[in-house]
């Protein structure tokens, strides 16, 4: 752990040096690649340093501690080196966590994915609800949550809805909440007040870029319709509606939400990327996924997360066993102490599998 310390702070140390100097300051992309490594690990370096430095400071409290004759300041002296001892455990604890490995997605922007499952109308009505859900606590994190698909019901429900939701950490703030999400209320629909259990599914992906996946023309089919909807008006008589369906994958993706041909293009292509990415990313992390998912699950679309019980007002994350009483407000988007306890767990678990 300490060598692995120690190498950081002397590259950190060595770029901070380098980032002064004028031949580096005019090589713009030798200056940006380097900025970005400090920033990286800036807060590693520094909770290292501070480390060392109580470390300095404990061992010089001891050492003069042992060479004083006043039984007082003695006593003072080694009170204080006993002190910064349980300061370096706790920091240690810290460095370990800093350690870890970083999701190499989690400052990416995302492509929020969420259908109605079992259940019928109920259903699709409590799809609605998690996507409000979402864009209020999207709003409350600066996040733009924009709408690229939705295919709702006569009911004001919600068969599919896509969405794209950008700004910095957004795959970060929302991968804990992929996952079949069930409820159980007394639906509108039902009139003799019977408590149903109906589902919805989410999958959140992160936003691959176009260097990233490289989507070969051969590969893919090109399909350009009229837009779908509940009829008249809301019928586009101008064939803009794009269906994109890629092969090699058997990934499809449909986006008619634009008047706009090109516009939608460019989001069914977004949306494909990601899935794309996705679906060879996850792949290659079968591994660590399979060492996580006794405390946080897989992540995958099709295993229960959650359960959002109206009658109790209760909210039962099913990963961490974690029940809260406030589904009032969860459903209004304060989601935060949950995606807080969700990412302690995951953090615990990685802890757990590192060192083992």
């Amino acid at each position: 752990m300490f060598n692995k310390l120690n190498e950081i702070l002397k590259r950190y140390e060595f770029l901070s040096e380098e980032l002064s100097k004028n031949e580096i300051i005019a090589d713009m992309p030798t200056w940006q690649k380097y900025s970005k490594e400090q920033a990286d690990l800036t807060e590693t370096a520094d909770a290292y340093k501070n480390y060392l430095s109580i470390e300095k400071e404990m061992n010089d409290a001891f050492e003069i501690a042992e060479l004083e004759t006043d039984a007082e300041m003695r006593k003072m002296l080694t009170d204080e080196g006993y002190d910064c001892k349980e300061r370096l455990a706790k920091l240690k604890d810290e460095l370990k966590i800093l350690l870890l490995p970083k999701d190499k997605n989690d400052d990416r922007s995302c492509i929020l994915e969420i259908r109605a499952g079992t259940g019928g109308e109920e259903a699709a009505l409590f799809a609605g609800v998690l996507c409000r859900m979402y864009a209020n606590y999207c709003a409350s994190h600066r996040l733009r949550m924009e709408q690229v698909e939705m295919n709702g019901t006569e009911l004001g429900g919600i068969k599919e809805a896509i969405y794209s939701v950008t700004g910095s950490g957004a795959y970060k703030k929302l991968k804990y909440e992929s996952g079949v999400h069930r409820v159980q209320r007394v639906p509108a629909t039902e009139t003799q007040g019977r408590i149903h259990t109906s589902a919805a599914t989410v999958a959140v992906l992160p936003e691959a870029e176009e260097v990233e996946v490289e989507i070969n023309e051969k590969d893919i089919r090109l399909d350009i319709f009229h837009s779908g909807g509940a009829g008249g008006q809301n019928v586009n008589k101008v064939a803009s509606a794009v269906r994109i369906t890629h092969f090699p994958t058997g990934i499809v993706v449909q986006c008619q939400d634009e008047r706009s041909q090109l516009k939608n293009k460019e989001r069914a292509f977004k949306v494909l990327r990601s899935r794309i990415y996705d679906y060879y990313n996850g792949k290659n992390n079968k591994e660590r996924e399979e060492n996580r998912r006794s405390l946080v699950g897989s992540g995958d679309r099709s295993e229960r997360i959650r359960t959002y019980n109206f009658p109790q007002s209760r909210v039962t994350d099913h990963r961490i066993g974690l029940s809260q009483y406030n589904l009032e407000a969860f459903i209004m988007g304060d989601i935060d102490s949950m995606v807080e306890a969700l990412t302690i767990a995951d953090r615990e678990a990685m802890l757990s599998s590192s060192e083992n």
